[in-house]
């Protein structure tokens, strides 16, 4: 089941919300893990007070208790961006209605709702919701959200051919997973939003971008080919990472792709090739938002 979320400028995106099956298997996975650290923590707690008055001892293993059911989900989900332990292993993870990442305030409501709701009330609420959503996703403003689609993968940023060149030069440390998300959810959608809006909020991404890659593009790059070549050059790169050894071989779509052919304002132009031995022209902010047709 998929379900649309705007974002704050006004996007709809799809997501794949999550099944509650999938949600309370999660969920046991969870629990399993809290047990056996409450036991360890129990265990501990024990050695340390022995001969401890028995009132601190019992009030210590209150605090462990709240600690482990609810400051477990509180911590994974504000440190592991919406992952606890059993929704990575089942690829679910929360996000906000808006489809951005859950923050800690976010976090803390769900962990505090989901012991004063229970299971009972927890599941029917998940059931009957249009969205899945808990009484804790409800006061929160979260949902659940399957990142596993069987069957179906993202289309990845096509490589500029043009670009390549100045692609493999980039320092992408300060590229974070958030701006790329938003860059590849716009460019996935660019071609469904009127020129103005596709303008605006185009330029306001590279301009994010270019504040935190360097170096800049050459001269005349259009907007929606920088960022094409920027979310390429980076997946490209975490594929070596995850792949590198005997037998690996380069991903292709560094060649001619198609919906590339040259364009009106794409030709090769001064600043496209390798840059010659003198200091080339200062860059220029890429341009209007041109999307291929």
């Amino acid at each position: 089941m998929t379900a649309g979320v705007v974002t704050g400028e006004a996007v709809v995106l799809d997501v794949r919300l999550a099944h509650w099956p999938s949600r309370l298997l999660a969920k046991l996975i969870d629990l399993t893990a809290q047990f056996i650290l409450l036991v360890i923590l129990l265990l501990v707690i024990g050695r340390l007070f022995d001969n401890a008055d028995t009132d601190t001892a019992a009030a210590v293993s209150v605090c462990v208790i709240v600690f482990v059911f609810v400051g477990y989900n509180v911590i994974l989900e504000t440190i592991w961006r919406g992952r606890t332990l059993g929704k990575a292993a089942l690829g679910l993870r929360v996000v906000r209605d808006d489809g951005g990442p859950a923050r800690f305030r976010h976090a803390l409501v769900r962990g505090i709702m989901f012991p004063l709701e229970g299971w009972g009330p927890a599941l029917i609420a998940s059931i009957l919701s249009k969205r899945g959503k808990r009484l804790g996703d409800l006061l929160a403003g979260t949902i659940v959200v399957s990142e596993r689609v069987p069957g179906q993968t993202a289309t990845p940023a096509l490589m500029p051919p043009q670009l390549a060149w100045w692609a493999a030069t980039l320092d992408l440390s300060r590229f974070g997973d958030d701006l790329a998300m938003a860059c590849r959810q716009f460019l996935a959608r660019q071609n469904e939003l009127n020129p103005a809006a596709r303008d605006a909020m185009g330029g306001q991404l590279v301009a994010a971008v270019l504040a935190v890659v360097t170096p800049a593009p050459p001269p005349g790059t259009p907007g929606w080919a920088y960022l094409s070549a920027v979310l390429a050059e980076r997946r490209r790169r975490e594929e070596q990472r995850m792949y590198a050894g005997p037998g690996y071989a380069p991903q292709t779509g560094y060649g001619a792709q198609p919906g590339y052919a040259p364009q009106p304002g794409y030709a090769p132009q001064p600043g496209y090739g390798p840059p010659p031995p003198a200091a080339p022209a200062p860059p220029t902010p890429p341009g209007p938002f041109a999307p291929p047709q």
